[in-house]
């Protein structure tokens, strides 16, 4: 079934012809590494804060105004700056065509940084317009939007100057991620300004109408920036680093039409039992189910692509990252419809389940993926031979792995637990334990979370070290650097 699957490794003898961008491309991956580090720093700190109260010191410092820096450092700052970079770097192999602007691609990375730094001074003043996801207010929203549609600018041109005349299917994965991202980011933050140079802004939706379009957005942000923009990433450096072309690209292409037309209709189940009409919570309900088909249709093709090359996992720890990443990226696509049938909701919404089926998501496959890219990149475009410690990259794939278990255990045993207990009543029909009761009962899972989020950031902060190592060694002779590269022992 491999159809025409040998797109993706056309070109393997000329990875980094001189006149591909490979600059922007360092920039975005260095700032991702930098911005993991931050990011999960923030969600280790916040996590402390549920077990230890008391770290709540200051209004800068509470956990309603770091939860959104850390969710913003580690979907937009990590993810965004791989995704991007990964796109660029991907959409140049294989359209043979460099970037078009001497200088779009850098007022991208740079704007890109920019827009962060800007978001995070905001959360922590509590200056947001308190949309999940969506908290920069107007003048960051404006900017953000000048950066994204320069870069939907570079990314098309790339693809309308491009000398193969197939369109390679990780390309319309990252198209769908950068029109989505568009639509929904200027939808949702329609507003009016309280005054130009003021940073408050009035949402032009209110009421039922606010929420939908909210959660329109926030389910969209999760199916096009974490889902299709990450699929762009797995069907093309998977196949690369497992040297084998996709194993269907029938079903690519099915799943890729799929996933779009069905994950625009899915955002009310984040809704149920609330003042949402019943009709379009049960519509939202019936797009969720249907999700679970395209979504494992990526995770097969995933899966069968390294199908006869299973020994390796045992021997490149790159490759089983990617691996382990479309793991974790079916479990959460089965999980995320399950969890959207309406009865199942009535016990895990406002739960800490959510936030178990988030992270498995999150931590699984969004950060297995991008690291395992990640080790793929590094050595390419820095013309080494490999990364700098092969022993670091196992060290980063346990310690990883270890801290999803512990994190999305506990944090799913907590939820469940705590679903039972608010619905609990005595024989009187009283509720039998208080909100309080369930706290106090959910504080050791919480601990497990805060170490499971600990070792998380261990192994990101081992990655760190050895790109660091592997960038700032010397640069070999131009007969080393066209070996094969491969992980260093």
């Amino acid at each position: 079934m491999s159809g025409t699957g040998t797109q993706v490794g056309a070109f393997q003898g000329a990875e980094a012809p001189p006149d591909y961008d490979d600059h922007v491309v360092r920039l975005f991956i260095l700032a991702s590494v930098f911005w993991a580090l931050v990011g999960m720093a923030m969600g280790v700190f916040i996590a402390a804060q549920m077990v230890w109260p008391q770290l709540n010191a200051e209004p800068w410092f509470t956990f309603g105004r770091l939860r959104p820096v850390h969710t913003s450092g580690v979907v937009f700052a990590f993810g965004g700056n791989a995704v991007i970079g990964t796109s660029l770097y991907c959409v140049q192999r294989t359209c043979r065509a460099r970037l078009p602007g001497r200088f779009a691609a850098e007022f991208v990375f740079w704007g890109y940084q920019f827009f962060i730094v800007l978001a995070a001074l905001g959360y922590v003043m509590g200056v947001t317009q308190s949309r999940e996801y969506a908290e920069p207010e107007w003048l960051t929203d404006l900017w953000l939007a000048v950066v994204w549609l320069t870069y939907l600018g570079i990314f098309v041109g790339t693809l309308l100057r491009r000398r193969e005349p197939h369109i390679y299917v990780a390309n319309w994965y990252y198209l769908a991620f950068v029109v989505a991202v568009t639509i929904l980011h200027v939808v949702n933050n329609l507003a009016v300004p309280l005054a130009w140079n003021e940073s408050n802004s009035v949402s032009l939706f209110g009421g039922v109408q606010d929420a939908m379009t909210q959660w329109w957005y926030g389910h969209n942000a999760v199916g096009f920036f974490l889902t299709a923009g990450f699929l762009g990433i797995m069907y093309y450096y998977l196949p690369k680093q497992a040297d084998a072309p996709i194993w269907s690209y029938r079903l690519s292409i099915i799943s890729f039409w799929s996933l779009v037309f069905m994950y625009m209709w899915a955002g009310p189940h984040h809704l149920h039992y609330t003042s949402l009409p019943d009709w379009v919570q049960t519509l939202g309900m019936t797009f969720t189910i249907m999700l679970w088909m395209p979504s494992w249709a990526s995770a097969l093709n995933g899966f069968m692509t390294a199908s006869g090359r299973w020994d390796r996992l045992r021997t490149d720890p790159v490759l089983r990252f990617m691996i382990v990443a479309v793991v974790f990226y079916a479990v959460a696509t089965f999980e995320g419809p399950f969890m959207g049938v309406r009865t199942v909701n009535g016990l895990s919404h406002y739960t800490e389940w959510t936030i178990s089926h988030v992270h498995s998501g999150a931590l699984g496959w969004n950060g297995f993926i991008v690291f395992g890219a990640i080790y793929y990149l590094v050595p390419r475009i820095w013309g080494r031979p490999g990364m700098h410690s092969r022993a670091a990259i196992e060290w980063h794939f346990w310690l990883g792995l270890a801290g999803i278990m512990l994190y999305v255990t506990a944090m799913w045993g907590a939820g469940v637990m705590q679903g039972l207990m608010w619905r609990a009543y005595t024989s009187l029909g009283f509720l039998r334990y208080s909100f309080l009761d369930t706290v106090i009962a959910a504080k050791p899972y919480y601990l497990m979370r805060f170490l499971g989020g600990l070792l998380y950031l261990g192994g990101a902060a081992v990655m760190a070290w050895n790109v660091w190592r592997t960038v700032s060694e010397p640069q070999p002779s131009t007969a080393e650097a066209a070996a094969p590269a491969a992980p260093a022992e």
